[in-house]
């Protein structure tokens, strides 16, 4: 940010010296065409950054209780934060758990920790007790640490950071790059870390993830400093460590791809058998439900409905493995939905536990439309002020919950009150209250 604020002021000084005399035919001879060299950078291809190399050296993968031990020793020698990144198999398992640990800090150098080797990750879990982490995206790695037991007392979530300071894209590579001109290899972003033993070109991509977070760290947390959002940050922080774990979703066979295509109830009832079908086998083999049958299989034959093997088979999407070596299972539930009763089949549509969706709330009740209207347009406003992103500064489903059911007394009190029971920080509260206060006190029910 203050590289660009000095490069502004570069611009409006005047040159040295030009208004003490007009140049001689001598001076604009020897001055270089600076034409040619403006036509000359803009064909010439862009310079590529730097790729990130390991400082130490690519460590042995963490397998057995010695090398752990000798882990242990090294991260309570060292000092600072700990750099810390999981990897899942995210698209191969069904499970979400951790298939590699990696762990960086001063003095201590970098650790690949396979959690999968050991029945005992105590004295690991201890040595990571007490210092700051620092993660890139912690929602997505903390349930996975958290599952073998690793829990942070406080963090550093780099992409948040990046969100709160209105950058763009907030990938690790982006930011890597962009603030510490470094570029970071991507060609095995999406392996399946399940494998054993694991290839050491995914063990050096795993390692070099770690490596420029506390680099990265430092300039964020200067950068938050400056900007004024510093405390912001640290609020955000803070209420990441404290997120349960998500719910299950009361229905999520209806979010099968292509669902729209289905028609009627009893049709309804034939995806969510097959798809409860799918997940249990799933589950059973930790392979992800898209490897045994895809979502567009399960609506092509509750569409079509056969009823036996070789016409299920002969559908769209029926040719894999999974399709063949389990088609009594797909068969068996379609067979269910069939002889379901009335009072058994899905409802047409999926029950909402909150407002309707917003396109609806002229139809439904337009003053509580109109509240969302002006409520948005002053928050984008705000956002945009601010340098980040509108759902940073407010989760939408807090937006969208007050002003459906917006509390009696329309004051800002009230209103910080039922944002602070949704879970919004004191920041975002001090910041929109009185923004949505008002948008309730100007359109009542």
């Amino acid at each position: 940010m203050s590289k660009s604020r000095d490069a502004s002021d570069d611009s409006a000084t005047p040159l040295s010296g030009a208004s003490d005399s007009a140049a001689t035919p001598q001076d604009a001879a020897a001055a270089p065409d600076t034409t040619a060299d403006r036509t000359a950078d803009k064909d010439a291809p862009p310079v590529k950054a730097p790729l990130l190399e390991l400082s130490d050296g690519l460590p042995p993968i963490t397998e057995t209780p010695g090398a752990l031990r000798e882990v242990v020793e090294a991260l309570a020698a060292g000092t600072g934060p700990l750099a810390i990144d999981a990897e899942r198999a995210s698209g191969y398992r069904y499970s979400a758990r951790a298939y590699l640990v990696q762990v960086r800090r001063a003095g201590a150098g970098t650790a690949l920790v396979d959690p999968i080797a050991f029945d005992d990750l105590d004295p690991f879990v201890e040595a990571l007790d007490g210092p700051e982490w620092i993660l890139h995206a912690a929602s997505q790695d903390l349930p996975c640490l958290t599952e073998i037991g690793l829990r942070p007392r406080s963090l550093f979530d780099t992409e948040l950071a990046g969100r709160l300071l209105g950058y763009p894209r907030v990938g690790l590579a982006t930011l890597v790059e962009e603030i510490l001109g470094h570029r970071l290899r991507k060609e095995h972003s999406a392996v399946d870390w399940s494998t054993r033993p694991l290839p050491e070109p995914w063990l050096e991509y795993a390692a070099l993830d770690v490596e420029p977070l506390v680099d990265l760290r430092d300039a964020l947390h200067q950068q938050l400093v400056e900007a004024d959002k510093w405390d912001w940050a640290q609020e955000e922080f803070a209420h990441l460590m404290t997120v349960p774990r998500a719910e299950p979703r009361p229905e999520p066979w209806r979010r099968t791809s292509g669902l729209h295509r289905v028609r009627g109830r009893r049709a309804l009832a034939a995806v969510r058998a097959m798809w409860n079908a799918r997940d249990e086998i799933a589950e059973r083999r930790d392979v992800t439900p898209g490897r045994i049958i895809p979502d567009s299989a399960i609506v092509e034959a509750s569409v079509s409905n056969p009823r036996d093997r070789a016409a299920l088979l002969g559908l769209r999407g029926f040719h894999g493995r999974g399709a063949q070596r389990y088609s009594s299972a797909w068969l068996d539930a379609l067979r269910q939905a069939r002889e379901l009763p009335d009072r058994e089949l899905p409802a047409a549509a999926a029950r909402y536990d909150g407002p309707p969706p917003p396109r609806a709330w002229a139809e439904k009740d337009p003053a509580a439309a109109a509240r969302l209207s002006q409520a948005r347009t002053a928050l984008t406003e705000l956002a945009k002020e601010l340098n980040l992103p509108v759902e940073n500064l407010l989760t939408p489903d807090y937006v969208r919950r007050l002003l459906w059911q917006p509390p009696a007394d329309p004051g800002v009190e009230s209103v910080g009150a039922v944002l602070r029971e949704y879970g919004a920080r004191p920041w975002q509260i001090g910041l929109t209250a009185t923004i949505l206060a008002t948008a309730i006190a100007e359109h009542p029910s």
